[in-house]
């Protein structure tokens, strides 16, 4: 599968990876921070934004999206920024093919398996009535009898498309729902990618915890890690500015 992607800027190339229910938007403030020095390829991975849609969702199948897509564009090699299931797709791929590599950024994940923490989303995604729905306030409306955090709900409407046909989500619901085992899953590779990798946690979020370095070690010997403090999981979109230095610093040095 050749995913869709956005290119930007010119210089070594960095690829960039969104998380669950996400798009390639979702990560335009680090792209722009870093454009300036590197060949951004931002991209929306299976199921997600206006990529193909599929039955199949898997850590070794996203992997090899990303190695059909870079091998397409023919850039190699690069450096891998991913955020939570983006991150956990650039760890599958840096330990199955890791002389392609240059560097590694993992934004709040690590390579654990987790448990199911997005019942609400999913319950308030499928709350949302199509046949019915006429405005985006609707579908907030019908969304917030779920979830209750107003920043998550507008996350999640920036997936959602009008057309001639009425609303849609980009994103494949019925594919997440059915794989979302896998997806919270570890990344399925063993080895080690020796090359430098960066671990960015949320200084509020439970995502990378101290009994995740054992594992973290494990496959990534040279690891290293940064705190943002007073930010959550969603550190790249709370705290733009200090992540994207974070970023733009390790990927020079």
């Amino acid at each position: 599968m050749i995913l869709h992607y956005q290119l930007s800027g010119s210089g070594p190339a960095v690829v960039l990876i969104h998380g669950l229910f996400g798009s390639f938007e979702n990560l335009g403030s680090i792209a722009r921070a870093l454009s300036d020095d590197f060949q951004i390829i931002n991209i929306d991975v299976r199921n997600h934004g206006r990529s193909a849609h599929s039955d199949e969702m898997n850590y070794p199948l996203l992997a090899t999206d990303l190695a059909d897509t870079l091998a397409h564009l023919q850039i190699k090699p690069f450096a891998l920024v991913g955020h939570s299931m983006g991150g956990k797709i650039a760890m599958e791929y840096a330990l199955r093919y890791p002389d392609s590599v240059a560097r590694l950024v993992l934004a709040d994940i690590a390579p654990v398996s987790y448990h199911a923490r997005h019942q609400s989303i999913f319950a308030g995604l499928n709350n949302v009535d199509f046949a019915h729905l006429s405005s985006r306030a609707e579908a907030d409306k019908r969304l917030a009898q779920h979830i209750h955090e107003p920043g998550v709900r507008q996350f999640l409407l920036k997936s959602l498309d009008k057309t001639d046909n009425g609303f849609r989500w980009r994103f494949n619901l019925a594919a997440l729902h059915t794989h979302y085992a896998e997806l919270i899953g570890a990344p399925q590779a063993g080895g080690q990618f020796n090359g430098p990798a960066l671990f960015i946690k949320g200084g509020d979020s439970d995502y990378i915890l101290p009994e995740h370095r054992p594992l973290i070690v494990q496959h990534f010997p040279h690891a290293q890690a940064k705190v943002i403090q007073g930010t959550g999981h969603w550190l790249h979109a709370e705290k733009p500015a200090a992540f994207n230095k974070l970023v733009r610093d390790f990927l020079l040095s």
